[in-house]
Parts: structure tokens; C-alpha cells; sequence
């Protein structure tokens, strides 16, 4: 493979000062709304917008995809050299022409290059987050000053302007820009896809962590206590949903969406002729298997139907999840959304499937899917476990405590 045309820096310093262009506007909106605010109020803002900003880029990336538009310029940085498809369209035009069906048009080029801006001006935002939160710790005379503002308790006071969060989720972009010139250079390579899609996720939940914690302690509280078992149901539920992602990540990156089209069957059967082995071989170009041959119908049936069997079980974990929530006051905004957004699923799920994968569904099943984890993550930061009664019940279960009631009774 022939690195040298696949990347070519010449354009970093033009898409460098767009993503900067980009992220002024939020960071100029954000310091005017909260003009006088202290630094806590207005990185919590910006932290806010961030997520937003973020979220939309998700979204972005999933119309980039579904469109066929990852490799509109099959270099990068920008394409063909270029900071903009303005300056590449000779070469786009003769790509076009020599394949006019291909991955390379105008259109897509112009895709997958607005992509790229938008992304890097959420990474401008995000190393301006982790560079403030890192100043306001170095320099605490910047912040709200003892006499002016209320301290927080101790156990909140541990959740204020944490550096290592914003640190983690500059980490995070980064990779994710790695994992993005990977995806294209490695011309879509499923395995490389699919990490690029789930380091959105954590990019998301890393970023509805910080939101929560300025919001807590804004409001100078704790996260609401709730038994065991309620906070092992919330963890358990968000693992599946983080699995069940993934491996729609994985059916989407294979072009497995339409291996069934009938709903509950599939080609008419329960269980249909299904390669668990060659639909499941991670490291693999897309297409073929790791030996280079052709990959079976049967394989992409399994990526398939393995979602598909996935989705009944986070489905109900989720609807049990959100009912039990809904018994808690602090929690019943997450139940609702939680509800809310399985059914989302189920709909666009049901769209992508009976009406052939249509491109306002499939972008919305993976927004569906990005609010689930922000959702998710927000009501784990909004819980804790209530230690108290886990206490009281292994006091219970001792074996003294069970002779002294014995005792007490008789």
C-alpha cells in the first residue's frame, strides 16, 4: 500500500484553522450568555454545547457513511492535497468519470470534507474544555472567591472541575482522528469502522460525565441513593446496550442491514442459514473474508440476526430498567427518555428492515443509539448505591445477627 498518496499533510494547517473558525462561534456564544458567571458556570456550559456539538457530529458521521461518502476524497488529511473539494475538482472529475458509480463525486467529496471540518472544531472545543479545567485547578484565584460564592460540602467538592476528565476525553478525539484517517486510508475497513463508531459513544459519555458533575455541584448534591439491585440492573443494561451498539455498528459497516428483510422471520425462516464464523472474522477487509474470497451471503445473515436476537434483550432491559426508574422521582426524566428512545429503536429498527433501509431511519436508529448511551450514563452519574441498606442487609445475613434473633424469638 502506497502511504505517500494516501497521506498528504500539505492541507493540516487550512483544516486546522477552519475547525478553529468553527469552534469560535460556540466559545464566543458560550462567554457572552454567562458573562459574570464564574469559570465552573461557564465550563459547564461549554461542556453542555460540546455534547450537542458532538451528538450532531455523531450523526453527521452516520449520513457520511449510509450516504457511501467515506471515501469522497481517498486521502487525508483533505483531499487530493487539498484543503476543500474546490481545489480538487479536476481530480474528483476524472475519479468520477473513470468510475461513475464510485466512492468519488463531487457530492460525497464535499460530505466527507464537511465531516472532517466539523469534527476537528469539536476537537478545538474539546482541548479548549481540558486547557481550562487544567488553568482553574493551577490557578484557583481565577475561580469564585470564598467570600462571594457558597463552598460546597466535602463529598460534592470532589466532583468540581476534576481535570482528568476533560484530559481523558482529548485522548479520546484524538484517537478518534486517528481511527478517522484509518477508516479512510484503510478504504473502510469494517474492524476500523466499527472502533471509529464506538469511540463516539465514549466520546459522548465522557463528556455526559463532566455535564452531570458541574450540574451536581452547581446544585451542591449528591447523586440519589438506590438499592443494589436497581444500580446492577442500570450497569447490567448499559453493558448490553454497549454490545448491542457495537454490533450494530457491525451490520452497518458490512452492508448486512438487508440480509433480512421480513420481520420477525428472516428469508422466511426462524432460523435461517446463518456463518456465525465468517460474519464474525474481525480482522478482515470488507467483503471478503481473511483469505480474500468472498464473503458468504450466509455470513452477513448471521451480523444480522445476531443483532437482531440482541435487540429483544435490551429491548425489554430497557423497558424493566425505565419502569423501575420511573419509581424514583430524581430518575423518572431518564425512565421517560429511556422509554422514549426504545421505542425510537424499535420503529427505525422496524423501518430499516420492512422498508429497505432508508436513509432518514438508519440515521436516526444511530442517533437513537448515541442518546441511549448519554442517557444511560446520565442516570449512572444521577445514582449511587445506596450502601446503607446493602450494610444493613449484610448485618442480616450474619451469622450472629441471625442466632440473636432466633434468641430474641424464643
Amino acid at each position: 500500500m502506497d502511504t505517500s498518496s494516501l497521506y498528504d499533510l500539505t492541507p493540516i494547517a487550512w483544516l486546522m484553522a477552519a475547525g478553529v473558525l468553527i469552534a469560535l462561534g460556540p466559545l464566543v456564544w458560550v462567554w457572552r450568555r454567562n458573562a459574570g458567571a464564574g469559570p465552573a458556570r461557564r465550563l459547564h456550559a461549554l461542556t453542555v454545547l460540546t455534547l450537542f456539538l458532538t451528538f450532531d457530529l455523531t450523526l453527521f458521521g452516520a449520513f457520511t457513511r449510509l450516504t457511501d461518502s467515506g471515501l469522497g476524497c481517498p486521502d487525508w488529511p483533505g483531499c487530493y492535497g487539498n484543503a476543500s473539494p474546490a481545489g480538487a475538482r479536476h481530480e474528483i472529475a476524472m475519479a468520477q468519470a473513470a468510475q461513475p458509480t464510485g466512492p468519488v463525486t463531487h457530492s460525497k467529496a464535499w460530505v466527507e470534507m464537511v465531516h472532517r471540518y466539523l469534527a476537528t472544531g469539536v476537537g478545538v472545543l474539546i482541548l479548549v474544555l481540558a486547557l481550562a479545567t487544567w488553568l482553574v485547578r493551577w490557578w484557583p484565584s481565577i475561580g469564585p472567591k470564598a467570600g462571594n460564592a457558597p463552598q460546597p460540602p466535602p463529598a460534592i467538592a470532589q466532583v468540581v472541575l476534576n481535570p482528568w476528565w476533560p484530559t481523558a476525553t482529548l485522548v479520546g478525539v484524538s484517537l478518534q482522528g486517528a481511527f478517522g484517517a484509518l477508516t479512510v486510508t484503510w478504504k473502510l475497513f469494517p474492524a476500523i469502522v466499527t472502533t471509529h463508531l464506538m469511540g463516539a459513544i465514549v466520546l459522548l459519555a465522557l463528556l455526559c460525565i463532566q455535564a452531570v458533575r458541574y450540574q451536581q455541584s452547581a446544585a451542591q448534591r449528591l447523586p440519589t441513593a438506590v438499592s443494589p439491585a436497581l444500580r446492577n440492573g442500570l450497569i447490567a443494561t448499559t453493558v448490553l446496550l454497549v454490545l448491542q451498539i457495537a454490533l450494530g455498528g457491525w451490520v452497518s459497516t458490512n452492508y448486512a442491514v438487508l440480509a433480512c428483510t421480513q420481520f420477525p422471520t428472516c428469508q422466511d425462516s426462524w432460523w435461517p442459514a446463518m456463518n456465525f464464523a465468517q460474519g464474525f472474522e474481525i480482522w478482515r477487509h470488507l467483503g471478503v473474508t481473511g483469505e480474500g474470497q468472498p464473503l458468504d451471503f450466509s455470513a452477513l445473515t448471521a451480523i444480522h440476526y445476531a443483532h437482531r436476537l440482541m435487540a429483544y434483550a435490551v429491548f425489554v432491559a430497557l423497558g424493566v430498567l425505565a419502569w423501575r426508574l420511573r419509581r424514583i422521582e430524581t430518575l423518572r426524566p431518564q425512565a421517560r427518555w429511556l422509554a422514549g428512545l426504545a421505542l425510537l429503536q424499535l420503529a427505525t429498527g422496524l423501518g430499516n428492515v420492512l422498508l429497505g433501509w432508508p436513509l432518514a431511519a438508519a440515521v436516526l436508529h444511530t442517533g437513537g443509539a448515541a442518546a441511549l448511551a448519554v442517557v444511560l450514563t446520565w442516570a449512572l452519574c444521577e445514582s449511587r448505591r445506596d450502601l446503607a441498606t446493602q450494610t444493613a442487609r449484610a448485618s442480616d445475613n450474619a451469622p450472629g445477627h441471625n442466632n440473636n434473633q432466633r434468641k430474641a424469638a424464643a
